[in-house]
């Protein structure tokens, strides 16, 4: 049996290639994904746990229980510490945020890991010594409150060496320190594209913490003491508020939240793989059932010589193991080899290159998913063949059964359809909580009955374009009409590879354009200002002396956006924004329901209209007041429309002057800045002007109004391309199944094909044929995947709307138009060689063909 399927193998090997391509490309795909998020995981963990070996016992202060600040560790306590017996050596720790500027005064490094440190001589046994933590390949650690250390590669990439005047914003006001040196170091204090800045431990305490104190304290054992053991000597010895943790206990805590971050990416590049091999699983059904079906005279001959039914459906899937074997063996080296090329391209600070993981369940896994799709996929053909009797076969008839709306396969996909459409719609409009995991099951429910109806949608899909390829191509178009009804089922199977694509592709587009929109109402629509600026780093804050340093920039117009939290405002808790009320209609854009945004001069409040319908609230409204031991009585002067999503419009808006009679230091969220057009409006000088008069500081981000945008909403449209360029892989697979239904179907029409061009068919319209054949098939497959997709994005975003208020529904006519063409496009490249293969079949050949 194995040397009959392996010699039907080789003999169909030209027919098969198209299968074991999907089939590589699936299990590449499958594969490039797990291997890539396990690297990913495993190097992210191994970063996070790097140095925790070198610390035997970390001492760090508890969490305070009423959630306040914790004051920090006395700095005296390492020296007390470093004479316990069995510790080598104590180190003073003090960590925080610092951004350092490169020489045109640009923020440094990748993502948000700018980190501050404070360079501290160990202690050991009261003797100061170097800091095991940092290995210096030029210069010295900071030993004057003007100098820092830099790590290598942010060093590199600012063009700094030792000696130089390095510009760093830590929250305070920024400063200037001399370059003493570069140094390397452990992964978990200096991840891949961050920044390390180390001070003095003075300094340190001064930016990072409060005078004599530090953050923790890292102890290394001697030799010959174990670190539970010197834990336990070292916790006798500490202040009420402070504990003792191994340092191996630090690392594992460390690597489980690093992993766990790559996990969800992990899990979509999976879900995107499977989505390929169930798309590939239809080419390979679709190849099998025109394979058998053209060899039905051999397997009727194999049976009438003694072979069972079950023997020759073993010959046929032992036939499917080859393909799929052979081809997962392959697309396994080939996605192994993509997940090591995307492993050294795409390194980040939260996501670093690391050794390829190549783990037994991965390399099991993948080769029994290609193989087990393509066993699976050929079952159904050679089931089917099996039940044609062999005198029947030995006729050769071989003529397609028609889909009719009373099969049983037209029933259940009806009966699917519906039910998925039903619980869909229902989990759009009434499911609450459980509203997405609904829709999942009904759109599941919905795609497979779809799938079921195809066949039978092909002919009236067919028939309403018949009118238009009529007056394009008369002849090419009638032919091209038939032959594509001709066999329904292997028409609807070869679109439905191009439905499920097109469906994922345009559910999401529906949703990308629905939260762009949403994001570009939520902050773009409302900032009119020319420039915003906030904190670049987690330590930043900006104050009023920040916003008075921006007034200073010549022809600006500031306000900052000052929240003051802990009001009772009308019996209910509020948030008050402070603003210049003679500025900030520059500067934001109240759309008002009603009342006078001048009101704000007069002492009144301006209130959101989600916020005014919430409360009662109207215009004219006299409501006490009351933060901390200060009360009083404001008055409603204005309501405006605003979205409770807004990053910019607040809900309730005041003037400054009426903030500071309750909340003399209100927080300052972002500052707006608008610049008068006389004076150069914005521009490359303006903004250099306005940095310079912030200070030159780094851990303040100025950024103008498409930085603004993409800062709120630019992550969606990248996170969507990624997901579009997955989905071109399932569409790829797809366009290969076009391919091989259009050779296969030019195999089976040899006969034909030949009295065509018999007749006067000139090559050039055999070429048009088949073309307009793959269109057709092509145009099907993407309109039924495109409305499926509407219907999908539609009740994904109904779900939204109840939660998400301004949330809308936005239909992406030209990414969905793209979608379509993109479809027609790769169908009409795969059919360039069937089309040439059927414009050479020979006259005299397929005309004497039996």
């Amino acid at each position: 049996m194995f040397r009959t399927a392996l010699r039907n193998v080789l003999a169909h090997k030209a027919r098969l290639l198209m299968t074991a391509l999907a089939v590589v490309l699936g299990v590449a795909f499958a594969t490039g994904s797990l291997v890539f998020s396990q690297t990913r995981s495993d190097a992210a963990a191994e970063q996070a746990s790097a140095g925790y070996d070198r610390i035997a016992v970390n001492v760090g202060v508890d969490a305070v229980p009423d959630g306040g600040a914790p004051t920090g560790l006395d700095e005296r306590l390492a020296s007390r510490l470093a004479r316990v017996p069995g510790v080598a050596h104590a180190a003073n720790r003090v960590d925080g945020s610092a951004a350092v500027a490169d020489r045109n005064g640009r923020l440094l490094g990748d993502g948000d890991s700018h980190r501050g440190s404070n360079y501290a001589p160990a202690d050991r046994h009261g003797t100061e010594g170097t800091d095991p933590a940092y290995r210096f390949t030029a210069g010295h650690g900071p030993t004057h409150d003007d100098e820092i250390a830099l790590d290598a590669s942010t060093a590199a990439r600012g063009g700094y060496r030792v000696g130089d005047r390095v510009r760093v914003g830590t929250g305070q006001a920024a400063a200037t320190y001399r370059l003493s040196g570069v140094f390397r170091s452990d992964g978990h204090r200096l991840t891949d594209g961050g920044t390390l800045t180390l001070f003095t431990t003075r300094t340190a305490q001064r930016l990072f913490a409060t005078p004599g104190h530090v953050q923790g304290i890292e102890l290394a054992a001697e030799s010959g003491i174990s670190a539970p053991e010197l834990a336990e000597r070292v916790e006798k010895l500490l202040p009420k508020g402070a504990g003792a943790v191994t340092g191996a206990t630090l690392g594992r805590i460390q690597a489980n939240l690093a992993s766990s971050d790559q996990d969800t990416m992990g899990q979509i590049l999976l879900g995107f793989s499977l989505v390929a091999m169930f798309v590939a699983a239809f080419l390979i059904s679709n190849t099998f059932t025109m394979l058998i079906g053209r060899r039905t005279r051999e397997l009727a001959l194999l049976r009438l010589l003694g072979a069972s039914g079950r023997q020759v459906r073993r010959i046929l899937l032992a036939e499917s193991v080859l393909v799929g074997s052979v081809a997962s063996a392959l697309g396994l080296l080939i996605g192994t080899g993509v997940a090591a090329a995307l492993n050294r391209l795409l390194g980040t600070a939260s996501s670093p290159a690391g050794p390829l993981v190549l783990s037994p369940a991965t390399l099991l896994g993948t080769m029994l998913l290609g193989t087990a799709t393509t066993v699976v996929a050929a079952w159904l053909p050679a089931r089917r063949a099996m039940s044609i009797a062999p005198v029947t076969a030995l006729t050769g008839s071989d003529t397609p059964t028609p889909a009719t709306a009373r099969s049983p396969r037209t029933a259940v996909g009806a009966a699917l359809t519906g039910i998925g459409v039903l619980v869909v719609v229902y989990g759009a409009v009434g499911a609450g909580s459980d509203a997405r995991t609904v829709i999942g099951l009904g759109t599941l429910l919905a795609v497979v009955g779809v799938l079921g109806l195809i066949p039978l949608l092909a002919r009236p899909f067919v028939a309403v374009l018949r009118p238009l390829l009529l007056r394009i191509s008369p002849v090419q178009g009638v032919l091209a009409t038939r032959n594509t009804t001709r066999d329904p089922r292997r028409t609807g199977a070869t679109a439905a590879a191009l439905t499920v694509a097109l469906a994922l592709a345009s559910g999401l587009s529906v949703l990308g354009a629905s939260a762009s929109h949403y994001l570009e109402r939520a902050t773009t629509h409302d900032f009119t200002a020319d420039y915003l600026v906030k904190p670049a780093v987690d330590s930043a804050r900006l104050t009023a002396a920040n916003t008075q340093a921006a007034a200073g920039t010549p022809g600006a117009t500031v306000s900052g956006l000052n929240q003051s939290t802990g009001y009772v405002l009308g019996g209910s808790p509020a948030v008050l924004t402070g603003v210049d009320p003679t500025a900030v209609g520059r500067l934001m854009r109240y759309d008002l329901v009603g009342g006078s945004f001048d009101a704000l001069t007069r002492g009144r409040i301006a209130v959101a209209d989600y916020k005014a319908k919430e409360a009662g609230w109207h215009v004219g409204q006299s409501l006490p007041v009351r933060r901390g031991g200060k009360s009083g009585r404001v008055t409603v002067g204005a309501i405006y429309r605003a979205d409770p999503q807004s990053n910019l419009l607040p809900s309730i808006t005041a003037a400054d002057s009426l903030v500071a009679r309750y909340d003399e230091s209100p927080h300052t969220h972002v500052i707006l800045v608008a610049t008068d057009r006389t004076s150069g409006g914005a521009s490359p000088a303006t903004y250099s002007a306005l940095t310079h008069a912030l200070g030159d500081d780094p851990a303040l981000a100025v950024l103008d109004r498409s930085a603004v945008e993409d800062e709120y909403s630019g992550d969606i449209g990248d996170q969507l391309d990624i997901f579009y360029a997955l989905l071109t892989m399932a569409a790829l697979i797809a366009g290969l199944g076009v391919t091989n239904m259009l050779a296969l179907s030019v195999l089976e029409r040899q006969k034909e094909i030949g009295t065509l061009r018999a007749v006067g068919l000139a090559r050039a319209q055999v070429t048009r044929m088949i073309r307009w054949e793959a269109l057709i098939v092509g145009a099907f497959g993407a309109t039924l995947g495109t409305l499926l997709g509407i219907f999908l994005g539609w009740a994904l975003s109904r779900t939204l709307q109840d939660t998400v208020s301004g949330y809308t529904l936005v239909l992406p006519w030209g990414r969905l138009a793209a979608g379509i063409a993109l479809a027609m496009t790769i169908a009409l490249l795969a059919s360039l060689w069937p089309a040439r293969k059927a414009s050479r079949v020979a006259i005299t050949t397929a005309t004497s063909a039996a």
